[in-house]
């Protein structure tokens, strides 16, 4: 059996997609990084979900989506067309179906919600904020070589519907949403 380590990455640098050494703090590193986080976190929603559970298949295809996201962020650019692992076309348009199936189950957020509830709801909203977090730092990474915008949309739906499956996900545990404040901008709506 082969080593699991290398040594190849003591001196602080790791190889990308076409043989590069960068350093472990290049913004690439950073974002793969962090897409490596929210796809942990969502195999932990995954474990506390039960396996008949609607959203096991959703987030399986989310896990696997972003095995692929990550191979094509670990790829400059210049690259990307021999990436060997392509991006499926209806990313993101499949993240908003599933977002506006929960939104119709759950009726409208008027408030903001304070994250918690069931074990599962808690852990989707970490999910939600590690895919804000990869969102971020695919942006610093965009800033310096582009990032397909079919990465960025998607990582960007991501986010939505990791809320909104938490709140589906109380709503079907008959758990009450804690609120904090109504959106300000719905009150001045009613005036």
């Amino acid at each position: 059996m082969k080593r699991i380590y290398t040594r190849t990455g003591d001196s602080g640098t790791t190889a990308i997609y076409g043989g590069q050494r960068v350093s472990k703090t290049d913004p690439r590193i950073e974002a793969n990084g962090q897409l490596d986080t929210l796809n942990t976190a969502i195999g932990t929603v995954r474990a506390f979900l039960p396996p008949g559970s609607s959203h096991q298949p959703i987030l399986r295809r989310i896990q696997l989506d972003l095995m692929t996201v990550m191979s094509r962020v670990a790829t400059p650019s210049a690259l990307r067309a021999e990436n060997p692992n392509p991006l499926r076309e209806n990313l993101t348009s499949e993240v908003e179906g599933w977002i506006d199936a929960l939104a119709a189950e759950c009726g409208p957020a008027e408030y903001f919600l304070l994250p918690g509830g069931t074990p599962a709801a808690a852990f989707m909203h970490q999910a939600r904020v590690a895919a804000r977090t990869a969102e971020r730092r695919l942006l610093a990474l965009n800033e310096i070589d582009p990032v397909e915008t079919g990465v960025l949309s998607f990582i960007n739906r991501l986010s939505d519907l990791f809320f909104i499956m938490a709140r589906a996900e109380m709503l079907r545990a008959d758990v009450a949403e804690e609120q904090w404040r109504e959106f300000a901008y719905k009150r001045s709506l009613r005036r």
